[in-house]
């Protein structure tokens, strides 16, 4: 009988190293046993068989399913979690280092510190990892309130926002707000409004990258939410790009101004934002390439 070692069986599969060493780990490969620390796997041996039901036609979304099922550390799903979660919230105003955000999303403790610390930060950022699990499980359902609320309600449960009588969690605001000193739509006319951009949206067969960001500009335009719009709105593009065989992106913070640039310039040139999401684009890519990932 021959063996493959793990680099060996996963370039034959076209598989993450990470993910066969936990298939291993798991008993999922049949005849796999250890030598010391390395994994002796029969050459015959066959990939382990995945549930159609559970997967789709993207491959990206097929590994994010997969490693979240697997609780699998050091993989895509793992660097996505904290990379989207810690950014996304540092646009909104949160103090917290990624190392901390990572220390919260590996241990679910904050480790120690000699800072003060908000608390709606920690609680946001653990509801934001739920909520990045809800987009990967829901990817390829069709975008509707009921999914818009929900990642709003995840998001915001258990904050000091949710205890505030005037504060809809889950629910479209009850106040008139405004977004970097622009007027949004009035709460009266937040569900309508809503309703026919998701109407038009869907109108579209063969949605594309420029569609989604439209989408999201329209999106923080209508601001239907009394906080928490922007990650939504960011939660909502990248799963929008999982469900249409793009490759998603996380607005970093280096991109930051020219987001909200972008998100201003709109109505006068769209290339600032388009532009702006590419090059966040590009650079998951780079990550996807990292972890041997082809697209």
């Amino acid at each position: 009988m021959q063996y493959l070692s793990v680099s060996q069986f996963a370039e034959k599969w076209s598989v993450p190293e990470r993910t066969i060493r936990n298939y291993c780990a798991t008993g999922r490969i049949k005849g796999a046993f250890l030598t010391g620390k390395t994994w002796n796997i029969p050459e015959d041996a066959l990939l382990p068989q995945k549930s159609s039901s559970r997967f789709s036609d993207n491959p990206l979304l097929n590994i994010l399913k997969e490693q979240k099922d697997m609780k699998l550390k050091g993989g895509i799903y793992h660097r996505t979690q904290i990379d989207l979660t810690y950014n996304s919230n540092r646009i909104e105003g949160s103090k917290l280092t990624e190392e901390q955000t990572r220390y919260i999303f590996e241990t679910n403790t904050i480790g120690v510190t000699n800072e003060t610390i908000n608390v709606d930060d920690i609680i946001e950022t653990s509801n934001h990892f739920r909520c990045i699990d809800l987009i990967i499980e829901k990817a390829k359902s069709k975008l509707t309130e009921s999914i818009i609320k929900e990642l709003h309600y995840i998001l915001k449960s258990s904050t000091s926002d949710s205890r505030k009588d005037w504060f809809r969690v889950g629910n479209y605001k009850k106040l008139p707000n405004e977004v970097g000193g622009m007027e949004t739509c009035p709460p009266n006319e937040v569900q309508n409004t809503l309703k026919e951009l998701l109407n038009n949206y869907h109108s579209k067969k063969n949605k594309t990258i420029e569609d989604i960001i439209e989408f999201h500009y329209k999106f923080e335009c209508i601001h239907p939410f009394q906080d928490g719009n922007g990650r939504v709105g960011r939660l909502i593009m990248f799963k929008e790009c999982l469900a249409n065989n793009l490759i998603p992106f996380i607005i970093d913070e280096d991109l930051k101004w020219f987001y909200y640039r972008g998100l201003q310039e709109w109505e006068k040139a769209h290339g600032y934002l388009i532009d702006t999401c590419l090059t966040a684009q590009d650079k998951y890519k780079a990550i996807l390439n990292y972890f041997k990932f082809n697209f």
